[in-house]
């Protein structure tokens, strides 16, 4: 078999597979016995029939596409396997040449991970400082209220609705869900609707009705709505006095291992510094990429970008479906944009995730940055106990090991990279 290599832009590379006579001739072969199983020739059992009669029987096209798609996949796999090649994806394959008593000729265009040409990562990394870390009193007196508002009790009320209570609303608008009805519940004057309209709920009572008046903001996410005047149908189904328990050493006792209120704030203190100190550690690390990437050199592979976009895509088709609970064609519609307008928005994200991976696999290879398989079977079993604990007493999908396995090794190869450049 003759092979030749013809490089292509955009880290694809064009590969051209010819096959001789004889060599061909073995795949016809294969194919015809492979295809006898399913053919029918009178007097004989199925599959029983000479190679000779079930030949006659067949279409001829059909025996060279069976012996064509045999010859392609074998010659085209090992090929890349001793060639030690990485192609991305799957390969976009063209016959060019197939008859039989001829030689067979394909080409197989193949995306491949790129060179990368690397400046002194640990020089550029080696000039990235660290912010330092502090935490107000105001900062910790913030997640102490948000605690004190998880202990809150609520009780039915007869009377018009006021600030902080607690209300449960439905709401219209022929501009937001198609002008389907909405429900919320938040707290009255906590709950981040846009200008005048919490104000407007003051005063409503259980089962009233109201038109309510009020303007989109300027820097509304919906452009074609910034700014323009919205007219709201609200209901009010209930309306919940809210009591919150006094701040105190009490309140301490009752939010855990606490003696005092003293000891609460110190362990909420710890828990933002902990959460500030791990936003620090992936700011910097960002930023150590970013300035890395800024003088490497490398083409960036469409196939793998566009294999990116397709993933953020899906990401946000989860996160509509979860979290708005709304279908994304209702989504697409509310903000009036196709599916493949959305996806164009992810071009400039997709190409940053692409550069920071190829950068830290080759920084790795230079620095034969490898994972031990005890690390790698330590670092599974951590995700498998999280994963439980996380889903502990509901039904979930069995976990794909083998995609576990390869994503556990990512996060520990990239980790070791990171430590590498901050050190």
């Amino acid at each position: 078999m003759k092979t030749t290599q013809k490089k292509l832009p955009k880290s694809q590379i064009e590969l051209e597979f010819e096959l001789t006579e004889e060599e061909f001739k073995k795949y016809v072969q294969t194919a015809l016995e492979h295809l006898k199983k399913h053919v029918k020739v009178d007097g004989f059992r199925e599959g029983k029939a000479p190679a000779s009669m079930v030949e006659d029987k067949l279409k001829p096209e059909a025996l060279l596409m069976e012996a064509g798609d045999l010859a392609v996949r074998e010659s085209y796999l090992n090929y890349v396997k001793e060639q030690k090649m990485e192609p991305v994806g799957n390969p976009e394959i063209s016959i060019t040449k197939i008859a039989q008593g001829s030689e067979f000729v394909f080409k197989a265009v193949i995306t491949i991970l790129p060179d990368v040409e690397l400046p002194d990562y640990k020089e550029i990394a080696s000039k990235i400082k660290s912010n330092e870390i502090s935490v107000t009193d105001e900062e910790v007196l913030d997640s102490i209220n948000y605690l004190q508002k998880t202990r809150a009790k609520f009780t039915l009320k007869n009377a018009g609705a006021e600030k902080k209570d607690f209300v449960n609303i439905t709401y219209q608008n022929k501009d937001i869900n198609e002008g389907k009805v909405v429900q919320d519940k938040f707290i009255l004057g906590e709950g981040g609707f846009m200008a005048g309209f919490e104000d407007a709920i003051v005063g409503m009572k259980d089962g009233e009705e109201k038109e309510i008046n009020v303007k989109f903001p300027e820097n509304s996410p919906r452009k074609d709505l910034a700014g323009k005047e919205a007219l709201f149908k609200v209901k009010v189904i209930s309306v919940q006095k809210m009591e919150v328990p006094e701040i105190n050493d009490e309140f301490a006792k009752q939010m855990g291992a606490f003696d005092t209120l003293v000891a609460l704030k110190e362990s909420v203190k710890i828990g933002i510094t902990t959460e500030k100190t791990e936003a620090e550690k992936q700011r910097k690390r960002g930023e150590i990429l970013e300035k890395i990437a800024e003088k490497s050199k490398f083409e960036m592979p469409e196939a793998m970008v566009e294999h990116e976009k397709e993933r953020l895509l899906e990401d946000l088709k989860k996160k509509i479906s979860h979290q708005i609970k709304i279908s994304f064609e209702e989504y697409l519609a509310s903000i009036k944009k196709t599916e493949a307008e959305i996806k164009e928005t992810y071009q400039k994200e997709a190409e940053k995730r692409l550069k920071g991976f190829l950068i830290l696999r080759q920084i790795g290879i230079n620095e034969k940055v490898e994972v031990s398989d005890a690390e790698l079977d330590e670092e599974i079993e951590k995700s498998m106990k999280s994963y439980n604990l996380e889903h502990a007493g509901h039904n979930h999908a069995k976990i794909d090991k083998e995609q576990l396995k390869e994503y556990a090794k990512g996060v520990l190869f990239n980790e070791k990279v990171f430590k590498l450049l901050e050190n």
